[in-house]
């Protein structure tokens, strides 16, 4: 396991609530991140049907357009009674003609779990794969998931993504009704950087 010696490190998003919770995540160990928007504007086609094969292809290309240490993160929702979908698909689920909309997206799993009547509770997890990808080609995976259960109506105005629908085991309201510091100690993509820490950082 390879750690981390390095003081800055490339985010390998365009998202703006991952890249602030990641940032977050790092801020304690004086790294200073950086998002790939300032080395391109492109994004790679993500041609892999795992979390962890396009948290790669991700970090990878990061780390070529930068020539630094970066880092990617995969992440989706799965629902048991749709066999795990939407799964590495999530963000596909919420394209429309004017850009990703996660309103629709969460609309639409909701008309699919209605339609085929799936008993309550709804199970689902979340899963993160967080890939560091260096200059030279190394990388190094962690993975971290939380599981809970899907609630309609969408309830919440903070998070990001299926958080307005997500209520994680152990509590009544959704991610989106949560503080972001107190979501951000308990959710699949902490659970992931926890694991990151321990290989790379401590």
């Amino acid at each position: 396991m390879r750690r981390i010696k390095e003081n800055r490190i490339v985010l390998a998003s365009h998202n703006k609530g991952k890249l602030k919770e990641i940032s977050e995540l790092f801020d304690p160990f004086k790294i200073q991140t950086l998002p790939i928007s300032h080395f391109s504007d492109n994004e790679p086609k993500e041609t892999e049907d795992t979390f962890i094969g396009n948290a790669r292809i991700k970090a990878h290309y990061a780390a070529k357009h930068s020539n630094l240490l970066s880092l990617s993160d995969d992440s989706g929702i799965m629902i048991d009674a749709l066999n795990g979908a939407p799964g590495v698909y999530t963000a596909d689920w919420a394209e429309t003609k004017n850009g990703r909309d996660f309103n629709h997206a969460m609309t639409k799993v909701w008309k699919l779990l209605d339609s085929i009547k799936a008993p309550k509770p709804i199970k689902a997890k979340f899963i993160c794969v967080l890939c560091l990808a260096w200059p030279d080609g190394h990388d190094e995976t962690f993975e971290g998931t939380i599981s809970g259960q899907i609630s309609w109506p969408m309830r919440g105005k903070n998070g990001f993504g299926f958080d307005p629908i997500f209520i994680p085991d152990g509590y009544e309201i959704t991610f989106a009704e949560m503080k972001p510091e107190k979501k951000h100690k308990i959710n699949h993509r902490h659970n992931a950087f926890r694991k990151l820490i321990d290989a790379c950082l401590s």
